[in-house]
């Protein structure tokens, strides 16, 4: 998650968010996070027809892993951060699991698959249509996201 989204969730400024973990700097190896090249920055900023992170910037922003959002629940010690935080981890559990479902779903298949003759090709191809997801317009995922 980046720096950005993060300090909007936590109710706070990026500056002020950075500071506190600038503060605490051997809690947060590399790879727990880490700032965005320009280029990755610049990146990311085209593939959103908005941008929410306003004018120049005079940095990039930096990028938090699992673990490294879980360590910001030790240096960010307010009730918001604390909830925040729960709230994340959540999220982070339901996607690995859901990313384990569909690879579980996925060799399942191809299990199946092998098993059979090419007359039951079109069927998993079909399954295989289903199981991708829909393509749909990327919004905002976050507290205060509007949709």
């Amino acid at each position: 998650m980046l720096s950005t989204d993060l300090a909007e969730l936590y109710e706070v400024a990026p500056k002020v968010l950075m500071q506190a973990v600038k503060r605490n700097v051997e809690r947060f190896p590399a790879d727990f996070m880490f700032q965005l090249t320009r280029a990755e920055s610049a990146n990311l900023k085209s593939q959103f027809v908005t941008s929410s992170w306003g004018g120049a910037r005079r940095s990039t922003p930096y990028a938090f892993t699992e673990q490294g959002v879980a360590m910001l629940s030790s240096v960010l010690r307010s009730a918001r951060a604390v909830q925040v935080n729960i709230a994340i981890m959540r999220a982070f559990v339901k996607l690995r699991e859901l990313l384990a479902t569909h690879h579980d779903l996925a060799k399942r298949l191809e299990e199946l698959e092998s098993k059979y003759d090419d007359q039951f090709k079109i069927v998993f191809d079909a399954i295989r249509g289903l199981m991708r997801p829909p393509e749909r317009p990327r919004r905002r995922i976050g507290f205060g996201a509007s949709g």
